[in-house]
């Protein structure tokens, strides 16, 4: 039996209703448009996304596990860091990173600024320091003449971490047809497409998953209703989270609640990259973090909903 017949009869009406001229009164809302920025900036930190030199070995560079051609994540559980060996949790996309309310599962920076940083001098990630990457970025005389040319100081580690952010808060993926469907163009999703927000909305899911980039602004336990941990088995230190960062019990298996943008082209999910397909979490999700059993055709029809949050880069699908 569906628990939401009720509630389909009632909103049948308006799911049905045509393209509208004015945005929908909705609690989530479309992704705004890719800010105006310096472009010698950007392109300085396009080029610095790709740069290898940036890891101890000259082997890695943020494009290594942040594969733009593969929606800013990697299709590996675990990416491989400078040495060849897994790193501790999964890599999350970069596209409308710039949005979240702090980077990394664990939350333990607020900017990309500070991601950087932190990535660049990780003994697991890309293992250098910045001494060596402001020699090695200053000896190469194309970065020393652009970099010259965009800040008065030059090639520095304050202005590389501000290149590269700049170039990251690019990656805005907006358009996607829900966003075009908030904005009014109702007909652009399909009746199961609209079942499944609503389902999104009645189940629960909307108040974790939340705001415009429909995550990446909060935290929440990975467990609520049950040991996901436990079950799993196996566990790592970086299953603690948020923990690892205040060393505050509450916060023991606490994560940064990630952005559903573009979830369906993100496999694998969650920290630890245990669920191999978007199907897989959203069965985990209602298990663990809802604590309840929906039937099949709610489930298939929130993966609907979810596919429509793929977005557009630079224009394109």
């Amino acid at each position: 039996m569906n628990l939401f017949r009720p509630a389909m009869t009632l909103l049948l009406c308006g799911l049905c209703a045509g393209a509208s001229a004015d945005p929908l009164d909705e609690p989530l809302k479309p992704l705004p448009a890719v800010p105006q920025q310096d472009a010698r900036r950007v392109d300085l930190g396009r080029r610095l996304f790709h740069e290898p030199r940036l890891s101890i070995n000259n082997t890695l560079s943020c494009a290594s596990c942040h594969q733009l051609d593969k929606n800013g994540a990697d299709s590996r559980a675990l990416s491989l860091g400078f040495d060849g060996k897994p790193v501790a949790v999964n890599t999350p996309t970069v596209f409308n990173a710039s949005l979240n309310f702090r980077q990394f599962w664990d939350g333990r920076v607020e900017t990309l600024e500070e991601q950087s940083n932190v990535v660049i001098t990780s003994p697991h990630e890309m293992g250098s320091d910045w001494s060596t990457v402001v020699e090695r970025i200053a000896n190469d005389a194309d970065y020393r003449r652009d970099f010259a040319a965009t800040y008065p100081d030059g090639v520095t580690k304050t202005n590389i971490q501000q290149a590269l952010a700049s170039f990251e808060r690019t990656l805005l993926t907006p358009n996607s047809r829900f966003d075009q469907y908030l904005l009014g163009n109702t007909d652009i999703l399909t009746l199961d497409e609209k079942y499944g927000y609503q389902r999104f909305k009645e189940y629960g899911c909307i108040s974790c998953h939340q705001g415009v980039n429909i995550g990446g602004n909060m935290f929440q336990k990975f467990g609520v209703f049950g040991d996901y941990i436990a079950d799993r088995g196996n566990p790592t230190v970086a299953d603690q989270g948020r923990f690892n960062v205040t060393r505050d019990e509450a916060d023991r298996e606490f994560f940064k609640v990630p952005s559903l943008r573009n979830v369906a082209l993100t496999a694998p999910y969650f920290h630890d990259g245990s669920a191999p397909t978007l199907e897989r979490a959203v069965d985990v999700m209602f298990q663990y973090q809802l604590g309840r059993t929906p039937t099949e055709d709610d489930k298939r029809l929130i993966v609907l909903f979810l596919k429509t949050l793929t977005g557009q880069r630079e224009g394109k699908p």
